[in-house]
């Protein structure tokens, strides 16, 4: 440049400022007429969807000043070769906002993929859907159908999904809930503050499923069974479509001690005070898993929160076999003092159908029947009531099939008689009915799993289930971190030697006054 030549410097803004200017165009728009003669509801819907483009503006203009974002470091690979030749690499993301564009700098070598650290630092996903973005799906996925949340997404956000992929969000969210309850710390302090009572809790629930994905033995009888309709299931032909899912509930609660008569329905009995409430409640669901992992899981569960066996371990269920078997060989392997309880729901289903025997019409001598026999088994007489229903039925000479509901009711009040001791539980306080596990049943499985002509892929319906179960158990928040901690160390730090990510600069031009323009 000759020394003749007027040389002088200035700093000029950035020219992709876009955001200051979008951002006076929504206050020119404010104090526009057009503004002015609109309804709240329009200028609401007009304001959102301009102040969500503006998000998008702000952070494309954050990515573009994070560009290239240069390591001073070599970088190297978990498989030791050095990546010393830097090539920009642009990609889209899509996000909560709208779409952006990451231009970033790979570094290579001959022969192996490339690192992005920028990537690494951004903690972006190796697919185009953000962190947030995918946060959205699953929290959506978790309470309504696969369709309702692409529509909800196309509404609430600046992101388009297609129901495939918001399918696949949603099992890539869920991987990581076995690992978020196995490595979580429960607070000593905060568990010594909670209910003296630990209750574990399971019963089961069936989800129709493709035929691929029923369990071996279902899968069979499926296959021998035939249709007698070819548009829908006959009577008799459901039962071959469904999986059992394991439900499963951990929670400590206050004792609580009633007399049996403080159970029964009276008019003149005195204000009842009001029950504890379940604490700390964590609720879960497994299709995948057998009933046994899932009660083994549940046991873990419970002694991450009481490891010196300090409370009282309660077992609350519906006396199926071999739930009972499997508490039982839990409680010897883990050392557990468990009691066992069956619910006394169940035990008031068997009388009434065998007290309709007796008394075929509802009234009060049905409700008289009943109420007799129920203090009875509550005072812990659960074997003498199953045997005077038998010598009753013989007395009055009822048929067989009359006599039918009064055996079954006779035979599991006997066969269940180690677990209804409810004299003794009542008296140590101890909760007696399984409405936890059945609530549970209904929220966490029917009411998501069971809609009218749903078939489930097994995939997919763990996924709903674990991310309906952390909502449930109020910890979607504290696992979502997790889970974000965890796609970290999968998609960037293992990538690297030793797993560490080199850090990146911030390039020079970054400042919002950098560039020189020379004038002549």
């Amino acid at each position: 440049m000759s020394m003749n030549a007027a040389l002088a410097l200035s700093f000029v803004e950035r020219p992709n400022d876009q955001g200051r200017e979008y951002y006076d165009g929504i206050v020119n728009f404010l104090d526009s007429e057009e503004c002015n003669s609109m309804k709240l509801s329009g200028l609401e819907q007009e304001l959102e969807k301009k102040g969500r483009e503006l998000m998008r503006i702000l952070l494309q203009e954050h990515l573009s000043k994070l560009s290239p974002s240069l390591c001073e470091q070599t970088v190297c690979g978990s498989d030791g070769i050095d990546r010393p030749k830097e090539r920009p690499h642009n990609r889209k993301i899509e996000t909560v906002f709208g779409t952006v564009v990451s231009k970033r700098a790979g570094y290579r070598n001959e022969g192996v993929e490339s690192l992005h650290p920028l990537d690494a630092q951004l903690n972006l996903p190796p697919e185009l859907y953000s962190h947030e973005l995918r946060r959205r799906v699953a929290e959506n996925t978790a309470k309504n159908s696969f369709d309702e949340t692409v529509e909800t997404i196309e509404k609430t956000t600046g992101a388009h999904i297609p129901k495939r992929q918001v399918e696949e969000l949603a099992q890539r969210a869920a991987r990581d809930f076995d690992a978020f309850y196995e490595t979580r710390q429960h607070n000593p302090a905060e568990e010594s503050t909670t209910g003296q009572i630990l209750v574990i809790t399971a019963d089961g629930k069936g989800v129709v499923m493709h035929e691929q994905d029923l369990r071996e033995q279902t899968r069979k009888a499926a296959r021998k069974r035939k249709p007698q309709m070819e548009t829908r299931l006959s009577k008799g032909e459901k039962k071959n479509a469904k999986r059992m899912s394991t439900v499963a509930a951990v929670y400590t609660i206050d004792t609580f001690p009633r007399t049996p008569q403080d159970l029964l329905p009276g008019k003149d009995k005195p204000h009842k005070e009001k029950s504890p409430l379940p604490e700390q409640k964590r609720v879960w669901a497994s299709l995948e898993k057998s009933a046994e992992q899932v009660i083994e899981s549940a046991f873990l569960e419970a002694s991450h929160r009481d490891p010196c066996q300090e409370k009282h371990w309660v077992a609350l269920v519906d006396g199926e076999n071999h739930q009972l078997r499997i508490l039982r060989r839990m409680a010897k392997k883990h050392g557990i003092d468990l009691t066992i309880i069956v619910d006394i729901i169940h035990v008031i289903e068997y009388l009434w159908k065998a007290g309709r025997a007796f008394h075929p019409k509802s009234g009060p001598k049905l409700e008289k029947w009943i109420q007799h026999r129920l203090l009875k088994i509550l005072e812990g007489k659960a074997g003498l009531m199953a045997g005077g229903m038998l010598r009753s039925a013989t007395l009055k000479k009822l048929t067989d099939k009359q006599r039918e509901p009064v055996e079954v009711c006779a035979t599991y009040l006997k066969n269940k008689a180690p677990y209804l001791k409810y004299d003794r539980y009542l008296d140590l306080g101890f909760p007696i009915a399984t409405g936890v596990i059945e609530g549970a049943c209904r929220h966490l499985v029917k009411d998501r799993m069971d809609i009218t002509g749903a078939k489930w892929r097994l995939v997919s319906a763990e996924s709903v289930l674990r991310l309906r179960a952390l909502r449930s158990s109020n910890d979607f928040d504290e696992y979502w971190e997790f889970h974000e901690a965890c796609e970290y160390q999968r998609n960037h730090q293992a990538l690297y030697k030793n797993g560490n990510v080199p850090p990146t600069k911030l390039p020079q031009h970054s400042s919002r006054y950098v560039h020189l323009k020379v004038i002549k």
